[in-house]
Formats: C-alpha cells, sequence, structure tokens
C-alpha cells in the first residue's frame, strides 16, 4: 500500500522555523521525485521544492529560496523541508508529493498545517 505522511507542522512565530517531515511507504522511493506544496486557504496549490533522483538536485520557488531546504534520506524513505525564518505568508497546508519520472503516476500525503503568526 503506498503511503506519503507528513508530519511536523504547527504553530511558529514570524521568524521561527519548523521542519516538515514524509514518511514514504510502498514503493522504491529512492526512484521517485520528491516535491513538497503548499495550499493557503482560498488559494491554488502551489510548489514550494522538488528534490530529484540519483543526485539530489534541487529547486525552489523564489517565495522560499535561501529560506528553506528540502532535502531526502533514501534509507529511511523520508523527504524533509526544513523552514527557516518563516514568515505569515507561509501559512498554508503542506502536501508531500511523489512522483515517477517518465510516468503519469504520482501520489499525495494528507498534508500538515504550518501557521505563522504571533
Amino acid at each position: 500500500q503506498v503511503q506519503l505522511v507528513e508530519s511536523g507542522g504547527g504553530l511558529v512565530q514570524p521568524g521561527g522555523s519548523l521542519r516538515l517531515s514524509c514518511k514514504a511507504s510502498g514503493f522504491s522511493f529512492s526512484f521517485y521525485v520528491m516535491s513538497w506544496y503548499r495550499q493557503a486557504a482560498g488559494k491554488e496549490r502551489e510548489l514550494v521544492a522538488t528534490i530529484i533522483p540519483p543526485g539530489g538536485s534541487t529547486n525552489y520557488a523564489d517565495s522560499v529560496k535561501g529560506r528553506f531546504t528540502i532535502s531526502r534520506d533514501n534509507a529511511k524513505n523520508t523527504v524533509y523541508l526544513q523552514m527557516n525564518s518563516l514568515k505569515p505568508e507561509d501559512t498554508a497546508v503542506y502536501y508531500c508529493n511523489a512522483v515517477l519520472p517518465t510516468t503519469s503516476w504520482r501520489r499525495w500525503g494528507q498534508g500538515t498545517q504550518v501557521t505563522v503568526s504571533s
């Protein structure tokens, strides 16, 4: 059974940090492109960061460059999103996404809420 389970969300003050985790199971994790998306209330889901196998090259949305870092641990089947210098506009539900390159196969996690507020 394919599963993506996010954790690590919560309430944090502006300028603070959070680390999100996404534990994958049911597929060969190391071969898949892993991404984090987010969706704020009333807005469309947007791509935040992507990490591409096998070398681990990364891409980021302009709005998070220099503040967020995506990484993966293939031995633990887990992808992370380290979020620093958080801003109120980072408030959203964050979703983990897995894609098998050159196919239409993709899966989503259930999402984890991140709220940045004082």
